[in-house]
């Protein structure tokens, strides 16, 4: 009798459920998993309506709802509509793009620091960024143009690099990290070489914020993300499964080296258009891959609960950069960097104290 009921406690918790639909089809789902990613899009919606209520005109969180739901007056339809709603938007999709990103690199270096701002991706669009400020004077979106491409080049050369009969994370996060060192030279150099307003419009985009972005950065990101992330997820089983090795993905008939490329491109090309919108945001790509798999507790790249993981971090930042200091509020960019640097410390002290480092 005991025995059964350790069976049948052991069925109830267990994480994994399937699920039979009426028409006949059944799918797997993971419960927990479920139940984060809806609690991470809860928190992402909430502070998404604290922040359009946020400011000098501030409005209540039902107030904004029903502006939101065209029931507002026309100055509160104005504000939110034309003035914090793109912010938030681009925050929301910025987030969302670094997160999964993040989340493909470290399951594809098989490395937690294999992530776009270690790999040198982040700093790839940086120095496109600047080349556009610093030597042609070009405006934002010259300026964005140029983060998306220098992003893409870095992300292909660090490719080629890192080949060697197929790219393997070991040799991927080493190039990446020597071309991040690299690429962070020249951004000194271009700073130095720039002159005072150039020098000071360089070093205000690399801070990374969200203020005055409009709806002008909203649909190339949201054009973006709802093509590239749809792939990133239906390529979510095979990503699963290269993190066993190459060899079992191979017999497990996984195109390892073509899913590879196709991944790789499609991160790289989310976190240079997230990097071309807000500029470059640190750590967000790094610590919502982990902070997802913790809270989920699931293997796998959980692609999904990092990409609102990521929304969420980006959105709660950016509301502690704009509220927690008073009247002088910080770049997003500065928050999360404070908050990742933290994360770094209490994942250190964590591993440490486990024996693991």
């Amino acid at each position: 009798m005991k025995a059964t009921t350790t069976k049948e406690t052991a069925r109830a918790v267990r994480p994994v459920r399937a699920v039979r639909t009426a028409g006949g089809y059944s799918f797997r789902m993971n419960v927990r998993a479920a139940l984060v990613v809806l609690l991470l899009a809860l928190v992402a919606a909430g502070a998404a309506v604290v922040l359009i209520g946020s400011g000098d005109f501030s409005m209540t969180p039902g107030e904004v709802l029903t502006t939101l739901f065209g029931h507002g007056t026309f100055q509160q339809e104005f504000i939110v509509t034309d003035l914090r709603l793109p912010r938030v938007l681009v925050g929301l999709l910025v987030g969302g793009a670094l997160g999964a990103g993040g989340a493909v690199f470290q399951t594809i270096s098989r490395n937690p620091l294999g992530s776009p701002d270690v790999l040198g991706f982040g700093q790839g669009a940086t120095v496109g960024a600047l080349t556009v400020i610093v030597l042609f004077q070009g405006d934002a979106k010259e300026v964005a143009a140029g983060a998306v491409v220098g992003g893409l080049l870095t992300g292909l050369a660090v490719y080629l690099l890192a080949w060697k009969r197929g790219v393997h994370g070991f040799r991927l996060v080493l190039v990446g990290i020597g071309a991040a060192a690299m690429l962070t030279a020249a951004t000194q150099y271009l700073i130095t070489k720039a002159n005072l307003v150039d020098a000071t419009r360089a070093v205000v985009w690399m801070t990374g914020s969200l203020d005055g972005r409009d709806w002008a950065q909203v649909w190339p990101l949201l054009v973006v993300c709802a093509v590239l992330l749809p792939l990133v997820y239906g390529h979510g089983p095979a990503l699963r499964v290269m993190e066993m090795g190459d060899d079992a993905a191979y017999a497990l008939g996984v195109r390892v080296e073509r899913t590879r490329l196709l991944l790789m491109g499609a991160a790289v090309l989310l976190v240079a258009v997230a990097t071309a919108a807000a500029g470059p945001i640190a750590f967000v790509s790094l610590s919502a891959p982990q902070l997802a798999r913790r809270l989920t507790r699931s293997t796998g790249p959980n692609l999904v609960a990092a990409t609102f993981m990521g929304a969420a971090l980006l959105l709660v930042a950016d509301w502690i950069a704009l509220d927690a200091f008073g009247d002088r509020q910080l770049p997003v960019g500065v928050v999360t960097g404070v908050l990742g640097g933290c994360y770094l410390v209490w994942l250190l002290v964590t591993e440490r104290k486990a024996g693991r480092i």
